[in-house]
């Protein structure tokens, strides 16, 4: 596979600099991405470089996941409005563990191949580094007129900037660099691949394997990635999409691919999946004559979904998109956990009742009118079964005498109630 080629058909190049399609042909090149470990688990807007890595590593190369924890401790000036808080060592340790497992299922750390991946963090040679050696060994080859000219710096300085930028944040691309300089003479790492924002920071370590090392090394960056509203891609209400479960369960990421725009999916079909090029154009083109049928979106949610989960959860985020559109059994309600159910049926309207009133067992219409406002009045209740509008559990009732018991409960604690098609009720036995 020809890298270069590759990115460029998926739309993951923004910009590179000259000569680095000669330096992957002439030898197995190593490559690096940095990840701020400001949290336990990835997020989807991680996943265009951890992409490119992979790419890198099917081509032949050699992936290297450089951990910012220094970095981390700092701030990247680049699109940020503030700086970031300080994370101690353990929690930065716990994190990079959590990161490198998630990350294991993208690329081979564990094998014995030449180019198997690798993690490092430049907490571990930047723990050591005196401020005194840094001017000495770093500062003194950059002038602040270099540095300033960064388009990440100007658009701190400018006059639109309310809170300025700090020394700290200044010296940030300086780090940056220094992570290059430091991966460059001990792993023989000639390129740094990043988000567009990022050019600035990578060409500064470029300029410094080439000041102190008379090296060459190269960058690349992908563009970032934006929804075809404007929107910011990777973030909704409720915050995040992450790739671990307990954050954002397996259904609620296949709901967000799922919901994607025509014009996103075709785009994320292409960064977010490892399909092949005359698949994506043809699933494309299938997707053209009959965009009704949303083929593009339920490729790429399954594609994803079982890549960061499992083909399990995809299944089970399947099912459980079907219940809200009375397709589901009652069986397929009661397979479901209690996350993706509460998942599926988030926003629904909830009334709770205590536990106890289901030890004997309590009749239909004194749960749904009396112990609960879930209906008005027993009455209406009453002319609704009669016409048949009521499903309890995802299974049509008809009969209004119905005795509610323990047997009716879903993970012994919930009871599920719709009104026609698009009318659900949750009763939460507490």
């Amino acid at each position: 596979m020809n890298f270069i080629e590759e990115l460029q058909w998926r739309g993951m190049i923004h910009d590179m600099m000259p000569g680095i399609e000669e330096q992957l042909a002439k030898e197995l090149t190593s490559a690096y991405v940095g990840i701020d470990p400001t949290a336990d688990s990835l997020h989807i807007g991680h996943l265009v470089g951890v992409m490119m890595l992979k790419h890198f590593q099917v081509a032949g190369h050699k992936p290297i996941v450089l951990v910012g924890g220094a970095t981390g401790m700092i701030g990247d000036p680049s699109g940020k409005s503030q700086e970031r808080n300080l994370l101690d060592e353990k929690t930065l340790r716990h994190n990079q563990d959590c990161l490198r497992a998630q990350l294991s299922k993208f690329m081979d750390f564990d094998s014995d191949a030449v180019n198997a991946a690798e993690m490092v963090n430049n907490y571990d040679w930047m723990k050591d580094f005196t401020f005194l050696d840094f001017i000495r060994d770093i500062g003194k080859h950059l002038t602040v007129n270099y540095m300033m000219s960064k388009d990440s710096v100007k658009k701190r300085l400018s006059a639109d900037s309310k809170s300025g930028m700090s020394f700290t944040e200044f010296t940030y691309q300086l780090v940056q660099g220094t992570d290059f300089l430091e991966l460059y003479r001990t792993k023989n790492c000639k390129l740094q691949m990043g988000g567009s924002d990022q050019w600035g920071n990578i060409t500064t370590g470029t300029e410094l394997i080439r000041r102190k090392e008379s090296g060459t090394a190269f960058a690349i960056t992908c563009p970032l990635i934006t929804k075809a509203d404007g929107g910011k891609f990777g973030k909704t209400e409720s915050g995040n999409i992450w790739l671990d479960p307990k954050r954002t369960s397996p259904y609620k990421f296949y709901q967000f691919w799922l919901n994607t725009s025509d014009e996103d999916a075709a785009k994320y079909l292409k960064i977010f999946t490892l399909l092949p090029k005359d698949e994506v154009f043809a699933l494309i083109e299938e997707h053209q004559e009959a965009p009704h049928m949303r083929k593009l979106q339920q490729r790429l949610a399954k594609e994803v979904t079982i890549m960061i989960h499992s083909e399990e959860d995809y299944n089970t985020a399947v099912e459980a998109s079907q219940i809200l559109f009375g397709k589901a059994t009652a069986d397929v309600l009661r397979k479901l956990d209690e996350e993706t159910f509460l998942s599926v049926f988030e926003g629904v309207p909830q009334f709770s009742v205590s536990k106890s009133e289901f030890d004997n067992g309590i009749d239909v219409l004194e749960l749904l009118a009396v112990k609960t406002d879930v209906f008005p009045s027993k009455g209406e209740l009453r002319r609704l079964f009669q016409g048949n509008a009521i499903s309890i559990n995802k299974e049509k009732v008809q009969n209004s005498e119905m005795i509610i018991t323990k047997e009716h409960l879903i993970a012994d604690k919930y009871f599920l109630v719709q009104k026609g098609k698009k009318n659900y009720f949750l009763v939460v036995a507490c």
